[in-house]
């Protein structure tokens, strides 16, 4: 050191100073004097003004690959053939694709199948013909076998049956999703397949519920647990749709309904269905809402009698099934110190048990029996939903499940559910149930009900409860009406017990048409007098 009092020489005292003089830079993170305009250092303040990317080279503005962009682009020019920006060839003058020849078309040629001259597709068929011939997924099966190591040994089996379910053209887009499917890296067994062609959702897809219904029918998986997710799926939204503050208690109720379902199947009692669980939680979260909205209380300690009653009288029809429920509710709620006094306790649902239906009048039975048997613009499902609802009794239950095999065509009879005997039919019925089945056979299916709508015509399943519901929609009528008019009529003609017998039902639920009042049009002019 050259001068008194340092501590450091010459060269130390340079290199601190310029030390102190950088700061780790936020860009590229070295030591470097950083700019203030733009708070990084040289090298990375330096971007291109079009992508924005680093710039190596002192005195430039754009980066080279930016440059090189710019110099092709500006290189090419717009093609006179496809309007497109292109390098253009000298001997064309045409961009590369357009002066590239393209593979010549086939001449057109006979059809073998509609005789028709058009451009050959396959087999010395059209496209239009080839679509719709009935070869054409056993073809692509036949491919799909080939392009595979291991083909499994249900496939050729499956192609058979889409074939015979599915339009051609349908049943080869399910093949194409079976193949790949089959092409990936899982294992191809049938469960495995099952399980990961399922769509998430509500629908498990057309391919799964064929996948489902071939391998169970044959012995090769186990079926999915499809209608489980859609009714967990039915239960959580109901137990969404409580309000906040009382949602807790809901959810908690509903794992008790289930787990008591759990015990009585492995009891062997009868369990509550999905469809009492989910009506249940639908009244106890109308009661939540009635709360809130009218009542002002978000708490279910803070529910009392008066609360219960004014619930009630809202639908006075349905006050036995919904004091049921909430007394369900309630004693669970009192079990977990929900609420510390049950207010359903000491309420009572009794009420007069006699019929209290809407029936038909005979003019009304006299218009829809004409309309059944001699309009051909009713459906052929409507018409013999009606016919045997209003002649014979029949509930949807009973129509849905109806089948080919119950019916005998010796003495024109059907089995209909639970009933011991046979259903004779009178010839306006029958003429409808051939209705029927003129119309199933256009639908070219092996459903063995007689009802078969679109969405059962490719599996085993029956029609749904919606569709059934909804048939007699042109009419304006439900169905139970039809139905209650034909027993209420027929317990008050001949004997009640007779026509419990006759329609598989017990004495009690006959007993309930039974009028409490006589008809004046039945009795002799002499005792209807006063």
């Amino acid at each position: 050191m050259g001068y008194i009092g340092r501590e450091h020489c010459c060269h130390c005292t340079r290199r601190l100073r310029a030390q102190a003089a950088k700061a780790r830079c936020p860009g590229c993170g070295w030591d470097r004097i950083v700019l203030p305009e733009t708070d990084r250092c040289m090298l990375c303040s330096r971007r291109c003004r079009e992508c924005g990317g680093p710039i190596k080279f002192r005195g430039e503005t754009v980066c080279r690959p930016c440059q090189k962009r710019a110099t092709l682009a500006a290189a090419k020019s717009t093609c006179p053939r496809c309007a497109k920006p292109g390098y253009l060839r000298e001997s064309t003058g045409w961009c590369g694709p357009c002066s590239r020849p393209r593979p010549p078309k086939y001449p057109p040629r006979i059809c073998v199948s509609c005789g028709e001259l058009r451009r050959h597709a396959a087999h010395g068929m059209c496209g239009r013909c080839w679509q719709r011939h009935p070869d054409r997924p056993f073809v692509r099966g036949e491919t799909l076998a080939a392009a595979l190591t291991e083909p499994p040994g249900w496939l050729g089996d499956f192609v058979a049956y889409l074939a015979a379910r599915h339009c051609p053209a349908r049943a080869c887009r399910m093949i194409a999703t079976l193949a790949r499917l089959l092409e990936d890296e899982h294992p191809n067994h049938p469960q495995s397949v099952l399980e990961r062609s399922r769509r998430p959702g509500r629908s498990m897809g057309s391919l799964a519920r064929a996948l489902e219904a071939f391998f169970t029918e044959h012995g090769l998986a186990m079926a999915t647990d499809q209608d489980q997710r859609l009714a967990a799926g039915r239960r959580q939204k109901r137990i969404d749709a409580t309000p906040g503050p009382m949602r807790v208690a809901v959810a908690a109720f509903a794992e008790s309904m289930l787990h008591n379902r759990d015990r009585a199947r492995r009891a062997g009692t009868r369990p509550r269905s999905d469809r009492t669980i989910e009506s249940a939680l639908t009244i106890v979260r109308d009661l939540a809402h009635f709360l809130e909205a009218q009542r002002g209380k978000q708490d279910w300690a803070l529910v009392d009698v008066t609360d219960i009653e004014a619930f009630l009288a809202e639908l006075p029809n349905t006050r036995a099934r919904r004091l049921t429920v909430l007394g369900q509710f309630f004693r669970f709620a009192r079990n977990r110190r929900v609420v510390l006094v049950d207010p359903t306790h000491g309420m009572s649902a009794k009420r007069h048990r006699g019929f209290r239906g809407r029936t038909l009048t005979i003019t009304q039975q006299r218009d829809l029996f004409r309309r059944w048997s001699a309009d051909p613009a009713a459906h052929p499902h409507e018409a013999l939903f009606g016919l045997l609802a209003i002649l014979h009794g029949v509930s949807s239950r009973e129509l849905r499940l109806l089948q080919v095999d119950h019916i005998d065509t010796s003495d024109r009879s059907i089995r209909l559910g639970t009933r011991p005997h046979p259903v004779p039919l009178d010839p306006v019925s029958w003429n409808a149930l051939q209705r029927s089945l003129d119309h199933r056979d256009t639908q070219r299916t092996n459903n063995p009900h007689v009802i078969v709508t679109r969405g059962t015509k490719a599996d085993r399943r029956p029609a749904s409860e919606a569709y059934m519901s909804h048939l007699l929609d042109p009419c304006g009528l439900p169905p139970k009406m039809l139905r209650s008019t034909r027993l209420a009529d027929l317990v008050n003609t001949i004997d009640p017990k007779l026509v419990a017998a006759a329609f598989g039902m017990r004495p009690e639920g006959a007993m309930i048409y039974l009028a409490d009042h006589l008809d004046e049009g039945r009795l002799p002019d002499h005792l209807a007098q006063p």
